[in-house]
């Protein structure tokens, strides 16, 4: 496939997508703390790190934290070293790893077919919904999907640009870096699959590396140089401090959320199928080009294409490994997605020139614009009472005309992108139509939902009615709670029973009432604590929390435990 753009022409597509896509990335980066349920849980960890010099053994509140390695936390904690602000750092490793796949997926697609197939596919990878959406939060996966396409670099340029052992050697790297992030760095090595086949097949364009035993070894090497310092430093630092929590710390993250975890799989139980949804549409638009994708790929599949063949047969063995276990969640697969569209790259510029994927284009930007403009329009028309029970039912109640403003933003954001491009120009319409989508997303419903989505709004009220040096007390507490609470405090245990953590709190304002309250979640409280004496905070995340002191204790009384949803604290 040629390619006959200038240099300079190309490096000025590249800045201007590298841009574009920090743009999109990062906006609303300082507009919000950390939303539920996993980043508050990560940043907590990490602002723990900081604050005790504890960098090797993460901590929830005063337990240790064994579900997750602790690299995502490091990223966290290095990213606040850098830039003293949590707003900021609990987003900089997603957005960086972000646009490293970007970066990555663009090289690879010139390196494999040429500066245009990169380019269109990196656009793909940023106009995907779940990239958009998954990145611009602080979720383990992106950073996960950073290490597993720079691995899948790595082995691809050595599979089909080389022998280049270098490349090979930080492709293996980048997959034990991927181990101690998530677990599923060693995914990388699926990628041997395919590229056995073509080799035995004797597919033209795949390397031939003979009698290069001891290259080969070296990657293994790399691949377990991470794995080893981090694990092996910490088992003698568990030793080292000897008790049984960090004995448990240790079986439980190597052996139970790791070699465990995938073969009896228990959260979020979904059917064997549950993915095929995602990778149609949660990757649009980008997987609207499977229609004219396909007839392409058998063709030039026929025709042994290992360039086809490597990527396109890794995003479907990583379907597989992921249909398999019971639980299942969409984010699973977002490591696939820079895959996909490295599969898909030669064919982007032919496909998006064709009528029907501009037709399409333009009729789903112009149907949306409907779509959100009429619903703004039939809200104002006489039937607000709907839109604010669900207004009610998010604790958005005072915020209904700042969120049909944002409605009709939206809305005449897809129609300005529809207009201007038209439809001999659809693909480009829906593309300008979502960027203002995420962009009106982002610097709008950030600060406007951020109190009741954090808790930032309850924590704030219950520190100004506690006194800044008064000493708070969490019990059925959830990680927002913790990290967003300013001033002196302290929990009684994440896993704890709720009855017990109740019981450990009164013992414990009882030594010193006029110093310290206790803050609590409404269904721990049962019938112990008298409500007229008490302070009710209000809701965040639909739970109710309060505030006490030693006067609203009803003596000798302890929740039952049919008072506790029974889960790791966790509210129903």
């Amino acid at each position: 496939m040629s390619d006959d753009i200038s240099r300079a022409r190309a490096a000025r597509q590249v800045f201007a997508f590298l841009l574009l896509a920090t743009l999109l990335l990062a906006a609303g980066m300082g507009l919000r703390d950390p939303w539920p349920s996993d980043e508050p849980r990560f940043a907590l960890a990490a602002k723990q790190m900081v604050e005790s010099g504890d960098w090797l053994f993460p901590h929830r509140g005063s337990e240790l934290y064994s579900d997750k390695p602790p690299f995502m936390f490091w990223l966290q904690a290095g990213s606040y070293e850098l830039v003293h602000d949590w707003r900021v750092a609990f987003l900089l490793p997603s957005l960086l790893f972000g646009l490293l796949t970007l970066g990555l997926v663009y090289d690879l697609g010139r390196r494999l077919w040429n500066h245009r197939a990169g380019l269109l596919a990196a656009y793909g990878v940023l106009f995907a919904f779940q990239f958009m959406y998954q990145v611009k939060r602080a979720q383990i996966d992106p950073v996960e999907m950073g290490w597993l396409t720079l691995a899948n670099w790595g082995l691809l340029i050595h599979f089909l640009r080389g022998p280049n052992w270098r490349a090979y050697w930080i492709g293996c790297l980048a997959a034990g870096f991927g181990v101690i992030t998530k677990g599923v760095g060693v995914l990388a090595v699926l990628m041997f699959a395919p590229y056995l086949f073509a080799r035995l097949r004797g597919w033209e364009g795949v390397a031939r590396t003979e009698r290069s035993a001891w290259r080969w070894l070296l990657g293994g090497v790399a691949f377990l140089l991470p794995i080893l310092a981090w694990g092996l430093t910490v088992l003698h630092a568990a030793k080292a401090h000897g008790t049984p929590e960090y004995q448990a710390y240790v079986n439980d993250l190597f052996f139970h959320q790791t070699a465990g975890r995938y073969a009896k799989s228990w959260d979020h139980a979904q059917p064997f199928w549950y993915y095929v949804p995602i990778v149609l549409l949660e990757w649009l638009p980008l997987s609207l080009a499977y229609i004219g994708a396909v007839p392409r790929w058998k063709r030039d599949l026929q025709a042994g294409e290992p360039r086809v063949l490597l990527p396109l047969t890794w995003v479907a063995l990583v379907f597989v490994f992921f249909s398999f276990p019971h639980g299942k969640r969409d984010v699973y697969l977002l490591p696939a997605l820079p895959m996909m569209a490295l599969a898909l790259a030669p064919y982007l510029q032919e496909i998006a020139r064709e009528r029907w994927a501009r037709l399409t284009g333009f009729w789903i930007a112009t149907l949306t614009a409907i779509g959100v403009l009429g619903y703004a329009a039939w809200v104002l028309l006489g039937h607000y009472g709907a839109f604010e029970e669900l207004l009610k039912r998010r604790e958005l109640d005072d915020l209904g005309q700042a969120m049909i403003t944002m409605f009709i933003a939206v809305g005449a954001a897809f129609v300005l992108s529809v207009a201007w491009f038209q439809a001999r120009r659809g693909v480009q319409a829906l593309l300008g139509a979502l960027a203002g989508l995420w962009l009106i997303w982002s610097f709008v419903s950030y600060p406007l939902l951020n109190d009741s989505s954090s808790a930032a709004g309850v924590m704030r009220y219950a520190r100004q009615l506690a006194g800044n040096d008064t000493e708070i007390g969490l019990v059925a507490w959830k990680e927002q709670n913790r990290l967003m609470l300013s001033g002196p405090a302290r929990d009684f245990g994440f896993g704890v029973p709720w009855p017990e953590q109740y019981r450990r709190a009164v013992a414990w304002l009882a030594e010193k009432p006029g110093q310290r309250r206790v803050f609590i979640l409404e269904d721990a409280m049962g019938d112990c604590v008298d409500r007229n004496k008490a302070s009710k905070l209000g809701a965040a995340n639909r739970r109710e929390w309060w505030l006490f002191g030693q006067n609203a204790v009803v003596a000798g009384c302890v929740p039952s435990k049919d008072d506790e949803s029974g889960g790791n604290g966790a509210a129903p």
